[in-house]
């Protein structure tokens, strides 16, 4: 019984390494560059309760990313990009309605942890840093718009915040196609003297890329 149990055991082994070594060849784990562009799907959030509503706006997102294998299906992705967020509000004003629209571009560093359970999925979540670039306000009523361009010389504005982000990319070859959504862990309003409603970005992603 035991002469036939080895030559069992030594042909399981052998078919096991052979599975093995043909997954790797198939799927070779490397480093990887990539372009990435799509839009964002954003709005604010206060956690301290703050009477101000906001309905959700969409913005352009461009990057780059880099996927670095560290383990077996586990890595770090950094990526850079130009990221606009926002929100849109409609209020009364002496009797007139209007419409605020708010762009604000940011330049968002986020730092993935990667888990990679199969080859065409990966999942990821971590810290994102952003800077704040740009803001453009939209205030239109029925008879008048007004464009203004917030230079951060009359407001407290923050222009540096860290967020959580998080998502997962579907690969196909050299397409990527990625899901991401994310949230501020600061208020926009430096240390609080900001005239302007106190709020967090929420936002989803999504972008469709290419990598080398």
């Amino acid at each position: 019984m035991k002469n036939r149990f080895y030559p069992i055991a030594a042909l399981l082994i052998f078919a096991f390494a052979a599975e093995a070594q043909e997954t790797v060849v198939v799927y070779p784990e490397r480093i990887h560059v990539g372009l990435k562009i799509g839009a964002n799907y954003s709005n604010v959030y206060d956690a301290q309760g703050q009477s101000f509503i906001a309905n959700p706006k969409l913005g352009f997102a461009a990057g780059a990313f880099l996927s670095i294998p560290i383990v077996p299906f586990i890595g770090i992705q950094p990526e850079v990009l130009f990221s606009q967020k926002g929100f849109q509000a409609t209020g009364d004003i002496l009797g007139a309605t209007y419409n605020l629209t708010r762009t604000t571009n940011y330049i968002d560093v986020p730092l993935f942890i990667t888990l990679k359970p199969v080859h065409m999925l990966t999942i990821m979540a971590g810290p994102q840093y952003s800077y704040l670039t740009k803001q453009t306000d939209v205030f239109a009523t029925a008879t008048t718009s007004i464009v203004q361009e917030q230079e951060f010389e009359n407001d407290n504005l923050r222009k540096n915040t860290l967020c959580f982000a998080g998502g997962a990319d579907i690969n196909l070859q050299e397409l990527v196609l990625s899901g991401r959504m994310g949230w501020d862990l600061l208020n926009n309003n430096g240390n609080g003297t900001s005239t302007t409603p106190r709020y967090k970005n929420a936002w989803y992603q999504f972008t469709i890329g290419i990598r080398f």
